[in-house]
Order: C-alpha cells, then sequence, then structure tokens
C-alpha cells in the first residue's frame, strides 16, 4: 500500500507543491505519491468523503477556496488553526479522524529566524494586505514582539485584524494609498531595532498589478519580504533591492511551510541541506 497526499483547490495546475514534496521524497527514498488534485467548492465533501474510503491516503494540502470551507468537515483542529479560522493542512489521525492545521504562520517565520533570535530593543513590521495571508502573518509576529502596522484597502478591516488577532500591544491600522506617495519622515536610529515590510497581499503577482509602495516610508536595513511566488522577484522586490534593502522571496515561505507539512505526513524532516537544488528546481 502506497501512502499519497494531495495539495487540493481551484485552480491548482499553478501549485509548486508536488515539486517540493516530490523533490523530498526521492531525496529520502520514500515510497509515497504526492500529486495535486482539481477540487472545485462543491466537490470537497465528496473528496474527502472518498478519500476516507483510501487506506493509503495519509491528508492533504489546502488551498484557496477551501482554506476555510474545510473546516467543517474536520474533526479538531490544531489551535492555531482554530485561531487563525483557515486549514492549510490535513492529517488523517489514527482512529481515521482527520485533524487541521495550519503552517503558514510557521513557514512565514522561517527564513527570518536566525534574525529573531537575536536581541532587539524594537520591531516593528508594516504589513501590507490583509487578507488569508495577512492573518498567519500578524498572528505570527504578534508572538515574535513585533509593533505592527497593517496596511489595507479599507482600513478598518486592517483595526479588526489586529483587533482579533493581535489584541496586546500598540499596533496601527493605515490605508495602503498611504505607502504609495513618496515621504521625508526623518526615522529615527534603527541601532539594535529590527524593521520588516511584507507583502501579504497578490500585488505584484503576474498577471496582477504591481504594489504601490514607496521605500521612502521604510527604515534603513528594513528587510523585504514578499510572499508572492510567481515572479520570484516582484517589482517590490526589485525596488527594494535598489533601495539597498535585503529581501527575501515568496519561495522562502512556500518551502518552509510545506517542510511542517511534509513532517505532518511523512513522519521525517525534510532534507533541507538540499535547499539550494530545489530552490533551482522551482525557479524553472
Amino acid at each position: 500500500m502506497t501512502r499519497h497526499a494531495h495539495v487540493i483547490g481551484d485552480p491548482i495546475a499553478h501549485s509548486k507543491s508536488p515539486v517540493i514534496h516530490g523533490f523530498w521524497l526521492q531525496k529520502l527514498g520514500i515510497a509515497a505519491d504526492y500529486t495535486a488534485q482539481a477540487v472545485i467548492p462543491s466537490e470537497l465533501a465528496d473528496y474527502l468523503a472518498q478519500s476516507r474510503q483510501s487506506a493509503g491516503w495519509i491528508g492533504c494540502n489546502v488551498t484557496m477556496p477551501h482554506k476555510q470551507a474545510i473546516i467543517p468537515h474536520l474533526e479538531t483542529l490544531d489551535p492555531l488553526a482554530a485561531k487563525l479560522g483557515a486549514v492549510n493542512t490535513v492529517i488523517r489521525q489514527d482512529d481515521g479522524s482527520l485533524k487541521g492545521f495550519n503552517t503558514d504562520a510557521g513557514g512565514f517565520l522561517e527564513p527570518l529566524l536566525p534574525a529573531l533570535e537575536e536581541k532587539h530593543l524594537f520591531r516593528m513590521a508594516r504589513i501590507l494586505g490583509t487578507g488569508g495571508a495577512a492573518r498567519a502573518i500578524i498572528a505570527g509576529l504578534a508572538d515574535k514582539g513585533f509593533t505592527l502596522v497593517v496596511a489595507g484597502r479599507d482600513p478598518a478591516k486592517a483595526r479588526a485584524l489586529l483587533d482579533e488577532l493581535a489584541p496586546h500591544g500598540e499596533h496601527h491600522a493605515a490605508a495602503l494609498s498611504h505607502f504609495a506617495e513618496p515621504t521625508d519622515f526623518a526615522f529615527d536610529d534603527r541601532d539594535q531595532c529590527y524593521d520588516l515590510v511584507v507583502n501579504a497581499s497578490p500585488l505584484g503577482m503576474q498577471g496582477s498589478p504591481p504594489l504601490e509602495f514607496d521605500w521612502s516610508h521604510a527604515p534603513p536595513g528594513s528587510v523585504a519580504y514578499d510572499i508572492v511566488t510567481n515572479p520570484m522577484e516582484t517589482p517590490f522586490l526589485t525596488a527594494a533591492r535598489a533601495a539597498d534593502h535585503p529581501i527575501v522571496g515568496g519561495l522562502s515561505m512556500l518551502v518552509g511551510q510545506a517542510a511542517i507539512a511534509f513532517e505532518k505526513f511523512f513522519g521525517v524532516t525534510p532534507p533541507r541541506q538540499d535547499d539550494a537544488e530545489l530552490m533551482e528546481l522551482l525557479s524553472q
């Protein structure tokens, strides 16, 4: 009996998850399959019912538009998934029940962990976007001691997310348009401070308009992090690089969250020493 897992969504053909999990399975010599399966909203319940009947099915990753819709079909939720109200990983338990997890926050934080292990007098993150990805990012950064500025087209929605997910601390909501025009704001000394600017929106994705962010709004040395994976370097990151900011691309988050899911699926840590080879494969 070959164990197998899927990534489900609609659409799903663009997903890089089969490449990532397939790469790790091959490197570790594990006889298992991980494939993409298109599931439209009206077929979600049938997919889960049929999968439960498959002896080798161990679970699935979940992408849009099912991250919230799948929750009523699960027996239990991990506390973080319950807090975020979104599931991106489903694991079949030993008793046959289904448990939902959210690995987005852990995946997002992974490339930042070496810096976050250092001591800082102050940490601030500007999070641009108020969609589903922003929820995980807000929760993850609030737990790491960041003061947050969340910007969206609707500042009231940004404020509501902060009140729900980061109720402690002096966080701020802003209009996304505030960051589009240059500013002459004079930043104070950022020694021993850690600043982060995150594009948590789909703006800049291939086929979408770019994110309008003027880098005069970011303190010197701020890390630019874009969760968009296609293109690998968005206009947001290109502008950040030109302004001498270190950058983190969306593939880092994608691989990070996949690594957490892989361990839950297959019970082993993926071979992260091969990340450079995997990134090259994903860039093709």
